[in-house]
């Protein structure tokens, strides 16, 4: 059989995957990973996954996970003196709805955790759902997305946008190509902490429509990733509000919620401020809602747990996503189990309390010191300019010299994933280039997650800015400043 004549040719793989790209996961990545088949260390960086630098997770989840997985251990008459009397019956709760790890919930997941993700959202909220059947538990947030955006994007024969935040986190310019969307961004600002330019964002909404694009989606990531800002209550509401005149569904990516650190503005969800508009906003506008298990204190990126809550999205429309997530069967329980925990943790008073309380606290202490320290060192480099660390990244800018573009342009790079590949081969430390998140023409980013242990923090920053200062003055930078 020739060659050419196979199925799985590349030359017969569909267009949308040849255009879908993914750069977290991009040159850097994969270059990292040859430098680990070599032998040599790496640290990966370019990843928000918490528990591989390090993060101990925290216990009360891990015990009641552990006890759904081996319910024998309940019959144990051991395990009354080795896990907490809540941990226990928590796990005696799930058990009972989902009878077992190893079998298939509904399609939505477990009506148990549905319920307590409902009970969440009322008291952070104040608002109730419209219905369990609005609740989607799925493998991660990115599977929520997914599935919404495959809702909102007809395909072929059809130019449906999807606005997106620049710079964005490549799930969405990955899947909106993958699924035969378009692409509509919309620049935040830089010089006001990645604030929305709603200039800006208007520009973009005439010009889809100049060019004969169907906007159809609304996303807006707030905390940012990768830019960490937290949106004002009146930010939120004037995209609300943008939503309900431009007929626009919203996706809230609002996974990052509990990573807020020291003197920054509090997190403020989209339901919460649908609620305080009222009116015609709160009974028509579409809203999607996204959280996960996989950032916050929980940290647990491998459980891939998460979910998504809908508003006013019509009861056949609902009916049509729960067919879409039906083909998957269910999503996986353990992750099922931790969004249960995430949204109903122990409660004052309750056995685990005490010691969930102090785990989450150190958890998040931890993240707040090392997003000072790094963003300190980043702002202490020749040439880098950035707003506080947030999320769980920080998001420099970077001069690049002229000698420098030059080299990268030379050797078909973008100039920033040049200085990526060139940090990593010298420090080993993985990160991901601006380019790959989008950004404003002319400038250069690189993104690294605020991961590394606390030991080896100082080791982590004096690392860069060795690299950065050799870099700088390789190319024709500004001479280092001198060290104080």
């Amino acid at each position: 059989m020739a060659a050419e004549s196979r199925s799985l040719d590349i030359s017969k793989i569909p267009k949308n995957i040849l255009a879908t790209k993914y750069e977290v996961r991009g040159a850097v990545y994969l270059a990292a990973q040859e430098r680990q088949r070599q032998g040599k260390e790496v640290i990966f960086t370019s990843v928000g996954n918490p528990h591989a630098l390090g993060q101990v997770p925290l216990t009360f989840l891990r015990q009641v996970v552990a006890l759904v997985a081996a319910p024998f251990l309940l019959n144990d008459p051991t395990v009354a003196n080795s896990f907490p009397t809540d941990a226990i019956l928590r796990a005696q709760e799930y058990l009972q709805d989902v009878k077992s790890l190893g079998a298939y919930t509904d399609s939505r997941g477990s009506g148990l955790v549905r319920q307590q993700v409902a009970n969440f959202l009322n008291k952070r909220d104040g608002l109730g759902c419209q219905g369990l059947d609005r609740i989607f538990l799925t493998d991660g947030a990115s599977a929520a997305v997914k599935l919404g955006l495959q809702m909102c994007i007809r395909g072929e024969g059809y130019r449906d946008g999807i606005l997106v935040p620049i710079p964005q986190y490549p799930l969405y310019s990955a899947t909106i190509s993958l699924f035969g969307g378009i692409l509509v961004p919309y620049e935040l600002d830089e010089d006001s902490e990645w604030g929305v330019s709603f200039e800006g964002l208007n520009q973009a909404i005439s010009q889809a429509k100049a060019n004969q694009i169907c906007c159809r989606g609304l996303v807006f990531i707030n905390p940012g990733n990768p830019t960490g800002q937290q949106m004002t209550h009146g930010q939120i509401a004037s995209m609300l509000q943008l939503a309900l005149t431009e007929n626009l569904a919203v996706f809230a990516d609002e996974v990052y919620q509990d990573n807020i650190y020291g003197n920054a503005r509090p997190f403020i969800s989209a339901r919460s401020v649908l609620k305080d508009m009222g009116g015609e906003a709160a009974n028509q506008v579409q809203l999607l809602s996204f959280h996960t298990v996989s950032k916050g204190a929980l940290g647990e990126c491998g459980m891939r747990g998460g979910f998504l809550e809908m508003l006013n999205v019509p009861d056949d429309v609902v009916a049509q996503m729960y067919k879409l997530a039906s083909i998957n069967l269910s999503p996986n329980v353990p992750g099922q189990i931790a969004v249960g925990v995430m949204v109903n943790p122990p409660e004052f008073g309750d056995p685990s309390y005490s010691l969930y309380a102090r785990e989450r606290a150190a958890v998040l202490g931890s993240l707040a010191r090392r997003a000072s320290a790094i963003t300190r060192a980043l702002e202490d480099l020749e040439g880098v300019t950035l707003a506080p660390a947030g999320s769980l990244y920080a998001f420099p800018r970077i001069t690049l010299p002229h000698k420098a573009i030059k080299h990268a342009k030379d050797k078909g790079q973008a100039p920033d994933l040049f200085y990526c590949l060139a940090l990593l081969d010298a420090t080993g430390i993985a990160t991901t280039p601006g380019s790959g998140f989008g950004q404003k023409d002319g400038t250069y980013h690189f993104r690294t997650t605020i991961l590394p242990p606390e030991a080896k923090l100082d080791h982590f920053c004096s690392s860069i800015r060795d690299f950065h200062n050799a870099f700088m003055l390789k190319y024709g930078g500004l001479p280092p400043r001198p060290r104080l």
